[in-house]
């Protein structure tokens, strides 16, 4: 965790949990971590998992099988993709497209870097 990011704590357990099941970690209809399970791996507070997983429940991420568990639901990586691109087309790609506009990069240019690295930059 971030914990002097500006996004909320719970909110980056959520965004990790969307990560997990779109990179195939966890499948539809698998169980989840429980709550306090996720808590003492995480090092937070119960309460704060207790969010997140709420947050999940309502973008229909997981749902709660009383008495069984949280569980990935059969639509959890559609949505989460779904989620996940509009929040970037939203909060990342503006900034994106104002950096490249100071640096006077353009698309050509960024198209031409993609094709030689194919899209992702070593470490």
């Amino acid at each position: 965790m971030q914990f002097n990011e500006p996004r909320s704590i719970y909110l980056q357990i959520a965004d990790q949990i969307r990560d997990r099941i779109l990179q195939g970690e966890w499948e539809a209809g698998e169980r989840i971590p429980s709550i306090r399970e996720l808590a003492i791996e995480l090092g937070v507070n119960p309460n704060t998992v207790t969010r997140s997983y709420q947050a999940l429940l309502d973008w229909g991420i997981v749902a709660n099988q009383r008495g069984r568990g949280y569980f990935v639901s059969d639509e959890a990586a559609e949505r989460a993709l779904k989620a996940m691109r509009e929040e970037f087309l939203r909060d990342e790609l503006p900034k994106v497209v104002r950096a490249m506009q100071m640096l006077d990069i353009g698309v050509d240019e960024l198209a031409e870097y993609l094709a030689q690295h194919d899209g992702v930059e070593e470490k």
